[in-house]
């Protein structure tokens, strides 16, 4: 099930990508089905907002009708930022499935840890690795595009 979801999200990234975004992908899942889904637009949409991680939260927040995301779970190509981990945060996701680290502005661990923080009385479930390969090769090739 797990890989089902990821590859969701990876589907997802694959729209930023088409549209020249750096491709992040996110779905959000309750129980076995996919009530959120979102892919980076910052520059399309000019909107420094507009991560994967935060449009998914909004459109399933919309989808239960409540901002609490209680029991769901997000899967995420890219470790998410501060603010995204924030906002996983606010809305109470419970597990978050990871497919590469970013060693640039990873909030789940590799950079900070907003996701498991006392201080913020944070308990979110981190899963990294997940069909890592995939979603590295995906950013990889994007990375080689933009410098020809």
């Amino acid at each position: 099930m797990i890989n089902k979801f990821m590859e969701a999200a990876i589907l997802e990234a694959k729209k930023s990508y088409q549209l020249g975004e750096v491709p992040v992908g996110a779905v959000i899942v309750k129980g076995r089905q996919i009530i959120g889904r979102g892919f980076n637009q910052k520059e399309s949409a000019n909107d420094a907002t507009a991560h994967a991680e935060i449009l998914a939260i909004r459109e399933a927040c919309k989808t239960l009708g409540s901002w609490r995301l209680d029991d769901c779970s997000m899967y995420v190509t890219l470790e998410p930022c501060p603010m995204c981990a924030g906002a996983i945060l606010e809305a109470r996701i419970k597990r978050v499935y990871i497919g590469a680290e970013s060693d640039k502005s990873g909030a789940a661990g590799t950079v900070v840890d907003i996701l498991n923080n006392s201080y913020l009385g944070s308990k979110t479930e981190v899963y990294f690795g997940i069909m890592e390969e995939e979603c590295k090769t995906l950013l990889k090739d994007f990375f080689e595009n933009l410098r020809r």
